[in-house]
């Protein structure tokens, strides 16, 4: 299991991750074909892919949650975070990318992002890589 650690500055924030994922795949010698499984283990944050080109992406989608969850929504979870629980709900809290030579094959505008709902804080993502097996003698690819 491959750790990153992370700070988060903010209260909602997309943090960009797919440096810090390449960064630590190679630093543990991931060499093979397959996928990495990347897990957040906190119910207020989750995981996604998509465009890191433009950061007004991050912003209408951070912007669509705060219309779709308020934050003063009437909620009945007495922590006062519950929008943080929903909005974690609905972006997920794992994503799959394919490995080609321990390298990510993203889609050329994509990148993987940290989304924190209760911020800021000090959180944690897990790594686990899945290698592909070998095709059988004679199979095609």
């Amino acid at each position: 299991m491959i750790r990153i650690e992370l700070s988060t500055s903010a209260h909602s924030e997309m943090v960009d991750i797919t440096a810090r994922v390449s960064r630590a795949l190679e630093e543990a010698g991931v060499r093979a074909d397959g996928v990495v499984h990347l897990f957040c283990p906190h119910t207020t944050a989750g995981l996604l892919v998509d465009e890191r080109a433009d950061p007004d992406v991050a912003a209408d989608i951070l912007a669509y949650l705060e219309r779709a969850v308020p934050w003063e929504g009437g909620w009945r979870h007495a922590e006062g975070n519950a929008a943080a629980h929903v909005r974690a709900a609905l972006v997920g809290s794992s994503v799959w990318v394919p490995l080609e030579g321990g390298r990510l094959r993203l889609g050329r505008w994509q990148g993987i992002f940290f989304c924190e709902f209760d911020g800021p804080r000090r959180r944690t993502v897990w790594l686990q890589v899945l290698p592909s097996h070998p095709s059988p003698a004679g199979a095609s690819r």
